[in-house]
């Protein structure tokens, strides 16, 4: 496990990256864009002892936007940030999470393993409205990585799912194992 060492707090890397964790609601037209990150007042709501936390931003776009590059520089960002690190959450849309995942998977099994965790999380409802997972799933995340052994997870809706293999079931908007029930 992880958890806080005894030479200071836990070090947490925060990257964000956009999604619909972090969308704001457009008054002139009533759509929900990204257009500013929204994850510094997530955290503010959080109570956060024992914890230093260094929040980055790689992007800030819709996931189903994002490229093979774009997802590459979010694997090239965990890396920059392994170094100095606990543990690494990046916050992600949830329609192309799991190709993130996979992706940092591979990069990990090419580097021999990482020495830290590294988790995945995002929300199915902006931060910004009433009835959002964002602020579950985060809480959710944040906790995680200081409990995880090494490796590359999707955290959400009370669930840790190691990658590879990690998939979206929009039918019941959630992350699930392939090839198992969601639930």
């Amino acid at each position: 496990m992880s958890s806080t060492n005894d030479s200071g707090p836990f070090k947490l890397a925060i990257l964000s990256t956009g999604g619909t964790i972090e969308k704001t609601y457009c008054s002139r037209d009533g759509s929900l864009l990204n257009q500013r990150s929204v994850l510094d007042l997530l955290l503010a709501d959080l109570e956060l002892p024992g914890l230093e936390i260094h929040r980055s931003s790689v992007s800030n776009m819709d996931s189903l936007d994002m490229t093979q590059s774009d997802h590459q520089g979010i694997v090239n960002a965990v890396c920059e940030v392994l170094v100095g690190s606990d543990g690494v959450v990046v916050v992600h849309g949830t329609d192309r999470l799991a190709i993130t995942g996979e992706l940092l998977h591979e990069h990990m099994v090419a580097a021999g393993g990482w020495p830290i965790p590294v988790v995945l999380t995002g929300a199915m409802r902006p931060y910004e409205l009433r009835a959002s997972d964002a602020l579950q799933n985060m809480t959710e995340a944040i906790l995680a990585v200081q409990l995880l052994a090494p490796g590359i997870f999707c955290v959400l809706h009370s669930k840790i799912l190691a990658f590879p293999g990690v998939v979206k079931d929009p039918e019941l908007e959630t992350f699930k194992s392939a090839g198992s029930p969601a639930g």
